[in-house]
C-alpha cells in the first residue's frame, strides 16, 4: 500500500510503498476512507521520542475489509470511524465505565506497536512503527477491534474521520465531563479544534449562554456560527470580569478549557460561580504551574476537574455524535477547511507553522 512515512523527526513526509501484515486474531482491516490532519500529527514529527520511522494519523474511518478470527464487534463491509484510544474492557476503569482512563494503551502507543508489542508494518524488510496503534496517513490500517466503531451507512467519509479526535474530546467535555444542563450558562476558553465542539455539546446540551473565549478574533467570530451566544477576547487584563458581567455577576455554572494554559486555567476558575465546575481537557506542559486562591477555597464549593478524550466512550458515543450530524444538530461539514490527497500530506502539516490558517478546522485527506 502507499502510505506517508516520517523516516526522521522533523523531517516531511516521504510517499513510500509499505507492505501490512494481516490482522492477527484481535484486530481489524480497515480501507481508510479518509483522515484527518491534527496538530497533535506536527507534534509528533518534531517530538524526538517519536520512534521512527513511522506512519501518522490518528483520525480516521473507513471501510472493514478483513477481521481476525476473535473480532466480534465489526464485520467486513462495516462502515467504521476509529478511536485512537483503544481500552481493554477488563481492568477496574473500563468494569466502572470509565474507558478513557484504561492504560492498557499507553505503552504500546509510546512504544510504536500494537497492543502486542509487534507492528504489521514493513519496508523490505525494516520495521516500521505505528502511531496511536492507529497510523491512518495510509490506504490500509491494522488496528485493534476496539478501536473500530461502526457509524450508520449514510455517514460520509470526511466527517466520519473528524469524529475520533477533536470532535469527540470537545463534545465530550461539555455533554460528558462537565454535565451541561438545559439552561445553564457555560463558558469555553481556547476555540481550536476541541473548544469549537466544547460549544457544540454546550449547545446540544441546552445551555441557555455559551460564552466562547480567545485570544484571536477570528476565531471568536467563527465560534458564533456554532452556538457561541457571547465572545471575551482573554488577552485583556480581567476577562474574567466580563464574564461574569455576562452572568449577573455570579459567573457561569460551567467552564471548559481547551488551552493547555495554565493562565487560562485561572482565569476559567475566576468565571465559574459558587458550586460551578472547571473541565480542563487541555494538556499542561509539565513544567507549568497551576495557582487557584487558598483562601476560602472550602467555602466556593467549586469542582475542578481533568478530563481525557472528553470522558467519552467509543463505542457509545461515537454513533450518537455521527446521527446527530445526520440530524442536523452538529456542524461537521463546516470543519472541513479542504480536502486533499496523500501526496499533498505535507502541504497540509506546513499550514500549522502558518499562524493566519484556521485552527478550528482540519485539513482532511481522502481516498478514492
Amino acid at each position: 500500500m502507499r502510505a506517508a512515512v516520517l523516516m526522521e523527526t522533523n523531517k516531511p513526509l516521504e510517499i513510500k510503498e509499505v507492505h501490512l501484515l494481516n490482522p492477527k486474531e484481535n484486530e481489524v482491516l480497515v480501507k481508510i476512507g479518509a483522515t484527518g490532519v491534527c496538530h497533535s500529527d506536527l507534534n509528533a514529527i518534531e517530538d524526538p521520542t517519536t520512534p521512527t520511522p513511522t506512519i501518522l494519523g490518528h483520525e480516521g474511518a473507513g471501510i472493514v475489509v478483513a477481521v481476525g478470527s476473535s473480532v466480534k464487534t465489526v464485520k467486513v463491509g462495516d462502515k467504521v470511524a476509529l478511536s485512537w484510544v483503544p481500552y481493554c474492557g477488563v481492568c477496574e476503569f473500563c468494569l466502572d465505565g470509565t474507558v478513557n482512563l484504561c492504560e492498557s494503551a499507553f505503552d504500546p502507543m509510546f512504544d510504536g506497536t500494537l497492543l502486542d508489542g509487534t507492528s504489521r508494518l514493513h519496508i523490505n524488510g525494516e520495521t516500521i512503527y505505528h502511531n496511536s496503534l492507529l497510523s491512518t496517513f495510509a490506504e490500509y490500517a491494522v488496528v485493534p477491534e476496539m478501536s473500530c466503531v461502526k457509524l450508520p451507512d449514510g455517514m460520509p467519509m470526511a466527517q466520519a474521520a473528524l469524529i475520533g479526535c477533536g470532535v469527540a474530546t470537545g463534545y465530550g467535555a461539555a455533554v460528558k465531563a462537565a454535565g451541561v444542563t438545559p439552561g445553564s450558562t457555560v463558558a469555553v476558553f481556547g476555540i481550536g479544534g476541541v473548544g469549537i465542539n466544547a460549544i457544540q455539546g454546550a449547545k446540544i446540551a441546552g445551555a441557555s449562554k455559551i460564552i466562547a473565549c480567545d485570544i484571536k478574533e477570528s476565531n471568536l467570530e467563527l465560534a458564533k456560527q456554532f452556538g457561541a451566544t457571547h465572545t471575551v477576547n482573554t488577552s485583556i487584563p480581567d476577562s474574567f470580569e466580563q464574564i461574569k458581567g455576562l452572568t449577573n455577576g455570579l459567573g457561569v455554572h460551567y467552564s471548559i478549557d481547551c488551552t493547555g494554559n495554565t493562565r487560562a486555567t485561572e482565569t476559567a476558575w475566576h468565571s465559574t460561580r459558587k458550586g460551578g465546575t472547571i473541565v480542563i481537557v487541555g494538556a499542561f506542559n509539565p513544567n507549568q504551574t497551576l495557582n487557584l486562591p487558598a483562601g476560602g477555597f472550602h467555602r466556593v464549593g467549586k469542582t475542578i476537574k481533568g478530563s481525557f478524550y472528553g470522558d467519552i466512550q467509543p463505542l457509545k458515543d461515537f454513533p450518537v455524535i455521527a446521527q446527530l450530524y445526520l440530524d442536523g444538530k452538529l456542524k461537521l461539514d463546516e470543519l472541513i477547511l479542504k480536502t486533499i490527497k496523500l501526496d499533498d500530506i505535507n502541504i497540509a502539516i506546513d499550514s500549522f507553522h502558518n499562524h493566519s490558517c484556521s485552527n478550528v478546522g482540519r485539513t482532511v485527506v481522502t481516498f478514492d
